[in-house]
């Protein structure tokens, strides 16, 4: 895809942004490990690297994205901004994010989930002292609810990844990865909103722009990649699936992850359910390590799509922990067929 240059880019998450992202979260959010596997390394004769976001406070990377925008609006608005509280709509790892910066605050949040959701992730929402409203079939529906509490209850919108602020807090694992690894070849991120791969994204463009930026999304339910391929945002019906986290649309007033992703994005890749699975169980027995579908999907882009990275210095983002042991055995099940 052509890119558009990052520093004058209109959808604003140019360096300098993600950069004041980062210095907003510090002390807040981990700087998490970049760690080598040597087993993925040896299976793909390349150098392959995890970029180990579960490791954050609340289990996934949306730690960064909600804690630069809370500080963002304190800083511009003093804490009156959220004097009657944050909302936002989730597939689960967004709401758990701004559910702990609002305990932390002590603020109220209400957090509004579709029916979809799993029961683990309503679960850790609800442990951090947020209240958790279950609406619709899809993050849409959910979206109309917290929309209803801005405008009736003067609640403080917390998106989960259409706006700046989001993405360019999740551009700070960009910094990370080159900090760490300058030389990368490629990074694979899992695709959905586009908060994660765009402000990562640009972030490594803007730094080393030959480097490879790939998403990988669902074999359902991919509004972002239906969204490029039709050339505007588009509505998809969201599934269930072991890779919940990527479900959910894009919105079709979409005023700033879509033409990110698509100044930021080179290729990318749909992954089966099966595929999906494989990994999972591949990073537990092989890396010793629980993580959600959506967390696995540049691995199973790897295995199913044989892409090609030999000789490569190759990041996979994992992205987050929310993972119930139900989750596993149905992967497990899947393995098994």
């Amino acid at each position: 895809m052509p890119h558009a240059s990052i520093h004058d880019a209109a959808h604003g998450v140019t360096l300098d942004e993600i950069y004041h992202a980062r210095a907003r979260i510090k002390g807040q959010v981990s700087r998490t490990p970049l760690w080598h596997s040597r087993a993925l390394s040896e299976r793909f004769a390349a150098e392959v690297y995890l970029k180990l976001e579960n490791l954050q406070p609340t289990g996934a990377f949306k730690l960064r994205g909600v804690t630069n925008m809370i500080a963002a609006l304190i800083e511009r608005h003093g804490h009156d901004a959220l004097a009657k509280g944050v909302t936002t709509a989730s597939t689960g790892n967004h709401g758990r994010a701004v559910a702990y910066a609002a305990s932390r605050l002590g603020v109220p949040a209400v957090i509004c989930l579709s029916t979809l959701v799993p029961a683990n992730k309503v679960a850790a929402i609800e442990a951090l002292g947020a209240t958790v409203t279950r609406i619709g079939q899809s993050q849409d529906d959910a979206f109309e609810e917290a929309r209803r509490l801005v405008k009736e209850e003067g609640m403080t919108l917390i998106p989960p990844f259409d706006d700046p602020l989001i993405a360019a807090g999740q551009g700070t694992i960009g910094l990370e990865l080159l900090e760490d690894q300058p030389d990368l070849d490629r990074v694979i991120l899992g695709l959905s909103g586009g908060g994660l791969l765009g402000g990562t994204g640009a972030a490594l463009k803007a730094i080393r722009p030959q480097l490879n930026v790939t998403g990988v999304s669902l074999s359902a339910g991919a509004a972002m990649f239906e969204s490029l391929t039709a050339g505007h945002p588009v509505a998809v019906e969201e599934v269930e699936s072991l890779g919940d986290s990527l479900g959910g649309g894009i919105g079709l007033d979409n005023r700033c992850t879509f033409a990110l992703v698509r100044d930021v994005m080179d290729d990318h890749f749909q992954v089966s359910e099966n595929a999906i699975a494989n990994a999972m169980v591949d990073m537990l027995e092989q890396e010793k390590m629980l993580v959600e579908g959506a967390a696995v999907v540049g691995l199973a882009a790897l295995e199913e799509h044989q892409i090609d990275i030999k000789g490569q210095k190759v990041a996979l983002v994992l992205s987050g922990n929310g993972v119930s042991l139900e989750t596993l055995d149905q992967a497990r099940q899947l393995v098994k067929r």
